[in-house]
């Protein structure tokens, strides 16, 4: 979510009743607390989220990895009501697929919220945060029309949260993805949040006769609401009325099983990828336990004294998390720290607690591409794309593209992008290795 609607999430207290968890923190390693800087390479082209830009608003980057000739690898990026769009290595656009439409004009368009793409299957899944649904794309390269293809299958993609279109249109649904392909079966799993909700489903792919996917339930379960603090009181985030402490950002780490899911609000979660199991906090948001109180003349929740049991790496909203999979194991779960536009990167072996490590962000070069602030999500893959990323790539989401455009009427113009960053510039800015 953006950090300017989260904002205006947070002008409520949720009332909502929840079973109360006493969060577990893995206690930090020793680390290097200053945050490193890089800056991007290349970006995709702004996208406006209005009339003229189709309502366009960049959200969640995937890239597919061409293993035959990395350097046409693409990257997917959601573009919210305006669809998905597809760039190449040099951040041109060379597809734009549209969001499927509304069943009928009294009812919510689709929205393409969050993307994955799938290793090894040339498929990609997405949420239709508007529809309830996923969708399905085929990855082709040398495809006439189009690298990406929707392959969805209408009669088996079913609602996910939803039990009828009145509550699809309510706008409860489909919301963060994390996707995988077990190593043992070669089945294809989606995790997948609800908005507004603190509910999270599996999801398992069917491949149907015709080629075509769909997808049926396995489970659904909920993440802690309320928490009880070390001073034996209970806190529940300020939220919405009627609305739960939800999550979007998730990753699932297919070498251990494990799932990475940030609670916005709350902090960062690792959880069995088949959602069984209890789920542990690895880290907590900045401002966990601070109470607050809703004031219904400024529609604003006020905060309370800060009883000081937040965490020290993370700034609410906790957005997309990532991986970066070191040759022969290893590596780090990097997360984006939303409110202050900062990067968390913790040891990516749960037995070591997750331990947190370092944290970079993404500032403007001087006379070419803007940093990245506000970021909702990222993706990150260590291997080489070609001369232009010899050794890893970074994409990026930016909340507030720059420079600022203007409109006919004068206004500014909501713009949002994609960050190209090289990951050997990651790797020498926050001291560590990643090969």
């Amino acid at each position: 979510m953006s950090h300017a609607r989260k904002a205006f999430h947070k002008r409520s207290l949720t009332i909502a009743a929840a079973a109360v968890v006493t969060a577990v923190v893995a206690a930090p390693a020793q680390a290097d607390t200053a945050v490193a800087e890089v800056t991007a390479k290349a970006e995709t082209p702004t996208l406006f989220d209005d009339a003229a830009g189709g309502e366009s608003t960049a959200d969640d980057p995937a890239i597919w990895r061409d293993s035959n000739d990395p350097a046409k690898s693409l990257i997917l990026g959601t573009a919210k009501v305006g669809g998905l769009r597809v760039y190449d290595l040099a951040a041109h656009e060379v597809q734009s697929l549209p969001a499927p439409k509304a069943p009928s004009a009294e009812d919510e368009p689709g929205r393409i919220n969050n993307v994955d793409v799938i290793e090894g299957a040339n498929l990609a899944i997405a949420t239709d945060r508007g529809r309830d649904k996923l969708v399905i794309y085929r990855i082709d390269r040398d495809r006439a029309e189009g690298p990406v293809k929707d392959v969805t299958a209408q009669n088996a993609a079913p609602y996910i949260f939803s039990a009828d279109q009145d509550e699809v249109n309510e706008q409860a649904t489909a919301y963060g993805l994390a996707s995988w392909k077990d190593r043992k079966t070669g089945r294809i799993y989606a995790v997948v949040t609800q908005e507004l909700n603190n509910q999270v489903a599996l999801l398992e792919l069917t491949k149907e006769a015709n080629g075509t996917y769909g997808y049926r339930k396995i489970r659904t379960i909920s993440f802690p609401s309320t928490f009880t603090l070390p001073n034996g009181t209970t806190w529940t985030p300020c939220e919405e009325p009627g609305e739960q402490p939800y999550l979007e950002g998730m990753r699932v780490d297919a070498a251990n099983g494990m799932l990475y899911a940030g609670q916005e609000d709350v902090g960062l979660w690792r959880i069995r990828a088949d959602l069984t199991g209890e789920p542990t906090l690895i880290d907590k948001v900045r401002d966990y336990g601070v109470p607050a109180t809703w004031d219904a003349d400024t529609e604003e929740c006020v905060p309370g004294e800060d009883p000081g049991f937040g965490g020290d790496h993370l700034t609410a909203d906790v957005e997309g998390i990532t991986l970066i999979d070191r040759p022969g194991g290893g590596g780090y779960v990097v997360v984006s720290s939303q409110g202050d536009s900062t990067f968390a990167m913790y040891d990516r072996d749960p037995a070591k607690g997750n331990a947190y490590v370092k944290s970079f962000r993404v500032v403007a070069r001087q006379g070419a591409v803007d940093g990245a602030e506000g970021t909702d999500s990222l993706e990150i893959v260590n291997q080489s794309f070609g001369s232009a990323y010899p050794q890893g790539l970074a994409v990026i989401q930016d909340e507030t593209d720059t420079p600022t455009v203007t409109g006919d009427d004068g206004e500014p113009r909501d713009g949002t992008n994609y960050k190209y960053v090289d990951l050997r510039d990651v790797a020498t800015a926050t001291g560590l290795s990643f090969r």
